[in-house]
């Protein structure tokens, strides 16, 4: 337990990385092996060129749900600003909420240059896509509570909108943060935080879990309102070196900040992210072959604070990741 809310341990399923039915398939196979959640992510263009693949999510996540009977499932995260009207995602995420009850979580986030420019976007600064992120939330909830809504914002409008078909519990909405300002509005008016691992312990406890608890003391809500979700990069495998080279397709996520702006195109990322050795793309993942210190690591995020762990693996072979983490990794972890 942490707090008074349970640890759950979650899937990524890596829509980058594989096509719709393949990604199914392992989305089925992780709430056979004890995963408690499986959240998707929602690329139009993934972070590499060759191999690469970006199912749409929304639809994916239909079939999840039909496909499975027990598991939370949701976006890690979908971007309610710019390919998406507010209102398009609020009828959405009620569609699937009606068909899934309790089993459908909205996660949003201000969104990649990668995934709108190519539409002919014009991409803002972070300023104003903050701002369209808080005006997006405020509407698709609005949408969710009230009918015939006349919404005029500074972004988005609507005209006597109605979503007709809501479900009985409304679904909940966590929202991505990897600063303070995003992480704080998470802790206002969100239901759960999303944030990646592999940042350094100062980041988390001296900045963001401290906005996390600002913004929940504003709200005067109570600590355990939030779930705390962290998508933790992990690479295990009984062969160190074989889990060390599987980080390869993911070497993206260790270009630093100033190596990947303004890269909007997939071809030029896999061209950085291919120049990189391996211990570099390692460097953002826990890379181990032993279960106890596998789960220690893993620990050093719940001794934090985190309360839902959604692991991400980046490895071809996602059967064996699910086999593994399912009879190794999560009973070492929930022991």
């Amino acid at each position: 337990m942490t707090g008074s809310r349970p640890l759950k341990f979650g899937y990524k399923a890596s829509a980058e990385q594989f096509g719709p039915s393949e990604l199914l398939r392992y989305g089925v196979q992780a709430e056979e092996h004890g995963f408690d959640s499986v959240f998707v992510s929602d690329h139009l263009q993934p972070w590499r060129h060759d191999g690469g693949h970006a199912p749409a999510a929304l639809p994916w996540l239909g079939a999840l749900g039909a496909a499975t009977s027990r598991i939370v499932m949701g976006t890690s995260v979908l971007t309610p600003s710019f390919r998406y009207h507010p209102a398009v995602v609020a009828q959405a995420f009620a569609t699937l909420g009606e068909l899934y009850p309790g089993r459908v979580i909205l996660g949003v986030g201000s969104g990649e240059a990668m995934n709108e420019k190519p539409l002919g976007i014009d991409w803002p600064e972070q300023k104003e896509r903050f701002a369209r992120l808080k005006e997006a939330v405020d509407l698709i909830q609005t949408l969710w509570r009230e009918d015939r809504v006349d919404y005029q914002g500074t972004y988005y409008s609507t005209e006597r909108a109605t979503i007709y078909d809501k479900p009985e519990v409304e679904v909940p909405i966590y929202i991505a943060g990897a600063g303070p300002a995003a992480t704080r509005l998470a802790g206002r008016i969100a239901r759960g935080w999303i944030t990646t691992s592999g940042k350094g312990r100062e980041l988390y406890v001296d900045t963001l879990i401290p906005a996390l608890e600002e913004g929940i003391d504003k709200a005067d809500r109570e600590d355990a309102e939030v779930d705390r979700l962290l998508e933790v990069k992990v690479s295990f495998d009984h062969d160190l070196e074989h889990a060390a080279e599987n980080t390869r397709f993911w070497g993206a996520l260790a270009l630093t900040p100033d190596e990947k702006t303004g890269v909007e195109d997939p071809v030029e990322m896999q061209r950085l992210a291919d120049a990189l050795p391996v211990e570099r793309t390692a460097s953002r993942f826990i890379v181990s072959d032993d279960v106890e210190e596998h789960t220690a690591r893993i620990r050093e995020y719940v001794d934090m604070g985190f309360t839902h762990l959604v692991f991400h693996a980046p490895g071809p072979d996602q059967e064996r990741f699910l086999r593994l983490y399912g009879e190794e990794i999560l009973p070492a972890l929930r022991s």
